[in-house]
C-alpha cells in the first residue's frame, strides 16, 4: 500500500525518457548523452539521468573548472613529491596556499602563489560561466530567474572571501587556501586574529538563516511527506486549487504554532532564509579588517558583549595560583 512506502521501496515510474520541452527547436540539438535510468538515483529523486543541455557556457565552465582542480591537485602532489598513497594519506592536509604578504597584490612567482592565482581565475570563468549558464537556460524555458540569484548568493560569498577583501586589504595573502584542512585551520585564524568572529554580527545572522534554512526545509519536507497520501506532492495544483492536503497541512501548523505558511509561500520563506546565510555572511567577512579590527572590543563599546572589569575569572584572586587554589 503507498503509505508504507518508504526510499527503498517506493515506485520508480520508468518509461519512455522524457527529452524536455523544446518549443522553438533550438534545444534538441546541443543536447547530449542519451538519457537512461538509474535505481540507485531514483532512490533520491527522478530514476532518468539526461540528456544534459552544455551549451557554450557549460563547455567554458566544465573546462575551467577541471583546468583549476588541476592545478590545485598537481600542486598538492608536487608537495608529497608526487607519491600516491602519500597524496591519499595526507590529502586532508594538502593545500594550495596563497601569496606570501610580501607579495602584495602582484602577480607572484609561479611556486610562490602564482599557481594559486592562476587556480583562482579558473575557478572564477567557471562558476561565472554557469551563473549566465543559469539565466540562459531560465530564460529559455520562461522560468523565473530565482536559482540565478540563488545560485549568486553564493559566488557573492566567494568573491569576498578571495577577491574582494584581498583588495581591499591589499594582499592577495588574505585570501582563503584551497584544501580541506587548512582552509578550516584559515577560518579559526581569522577569528582569533579579529577578537572572535561571533561578536560580528552578521555572522550571527549567518548562522540565523543557515539553522532556519535546515529548519524551514525539514519543516516542509515532513508537511509535504505526511500529506503526499492526499495529494500534497503535487504542490502547483494545490497552490492555484487549495485541497484536502493543503487544509490538513495548514491546520496542523496552526494548530501547532499558530500561524501557517501557503503551499506557494513556504518556498520564498526557504529561498529567502537559504540566500540571505551567504550575503549576510559574506557582509560580515567584508567589514573584518577593512571597518573593524577587533569584533570583541566592538561588542563591547556597541553593548553586544560584557565589559569586564577584573572581577571574573583568576583576575578577582589576584593570581591565577591562588585562583586554582596553589596560593594561599
Amino acid at each position: 500500500m503507498i503509505e508504507y512506502q518508504n526510499i527503498f521501496n517506493q515506485v520508480q515510474v520508468q518509461g519512455q525518457p522524457e527529452w524536455g520541452m523544446d518549443d522553438d527547436g533550438t534545444l534538441t540539438a546541443e543536447r547530449g548523452f542519451a538519457p537512461r535510468f538509474s535505481k540507485l538515483v531514483g532512490w533520491i529523486g527522478n530514476a532518468q539521468l539526461g540528456p544534459i543541455n552544455l551549451g557554450w557556457t557549460g563547455v567554458v565552465s566544465l573546462v575551467s573548472f577541471v583546468l583549476a582542480l588541476n592545478i590545485v591537485g598537481m600542486n598538492m602532489l608536487a608537495q608529497v613529491n608526487y607519491s600516491i598513497p602519500e597524496f591519499l594519506r595526507q590529502g586532508f592536509w594538502l593545500a594550495l596556499e596563497p601569496p606570501g604578504p610580501e607579495h602584495g597584490l602582484s602577480i607572484p612567482p609561479l611556486n610562490e602563489g602564482g599557481w594559486f592565482i592562476i587556480s583562482s581565475f579558473f575557478l572564477l570563468v567557471s562558476v561565472m560561466s554557469w551563473l549566465a549558464r543559469t539565466w540562459i537556460l531560465a530564460a529559455n524555458h520562461k522560468m523565473g530567474k530565482h536559482i540565478f540569484w540563488a545560485f549568486a548568493s553564493a559566488i557573492w560569498l566567494m568573491l569576498v572571501l578571495n577577491l574582494f577583501r584581498p583588495i581591499l586589504m591589499g594582499s592577495w595573502s588574505e585570501a582563503v587556501p584551497y584544501g580541506i584542512f587548512p582552509h578550516l585551520d584559515w577560518t579559526t585564524a581569522f577569528s582569533i586574529r579579529y577578537g572572535n568572529l561571533y561578536y560580528n554580527p552578521f555572522h550571527c545572522l549567518s548562522i540565523v538563516f543557515l539553522y532556519g534554512s535546515t529548519l524551514l526545509f525539514a519543516m516542509h519536507g515532513a508537511t509535504i511527506l505526511a500529506v503526499t497520501r492526499y495529494g500534497g506532492d503535487r504542490e502547483l495544483e494545490q497552490i492555484v486549487d487549495r485541497g484536502t492536503a493543503t487544509e490538513r497541512a495548514a491546520l496542523f501548523w496552526r494548530w501547532t504554532m499558530g500561524f501557517n505558511a501557503t503551499m506557494e509561500g513556504i518556498h520564498r520563506w526557504a529561498w529567502w532564509f537559504a540566500v540571505l546565510t551567504p550575503i549576510t555572511g559574506g557582509i560580515g567577512i567584508l567589514l573584518t579588517g577593512t571597518v573593524v579590527d577587533n569584533w570583541f572590543i566592538w561588542a563591547q563599546e556597541h553593548n553586544f558583549a560584557p565589559a569586564y572589569d577584573g572581577s571574573y575569572g583568576y583576575e578577582a584572586y589576584g593570581s591565577y595560583e591562588a585562583f586554582i587554589g596553589k596560593e594561599e
